[in-house]
């Protein structure tokens, strides 16, 4: 799966446990989280690829202001 260009993966480890994967430039970013549907699952990974991306925007911005 793909959001907001960064592509995904999000499998069922167990019953309510889902194992998730995503990378953005040569950082991968791992974890598992708890849901019961698959669509919740997902949208944790989407919530969490949104907070890293907005890490590494405010990250360049500071970059740009220091110049």
């Amino acid at each position: 799966m793909i959001h907001r260009g960064v592509e995904f993966s999000v499998t069922q480890v167990a019953i309510g446990i889902w194992a998730w994967r995503f990378q953005i430039g040569d950082r991968a970013f791992t974890g598992r989280t708890e849901a019961k549907l698959n669509l919740l699952a997902i949208r944790r990974v989407e919530l969490r690829i949104d907070r890293e991306l907005k890490k590494i925007q405010q990250q360049q911005a500071r970059e740009n202001d220091k110049d």
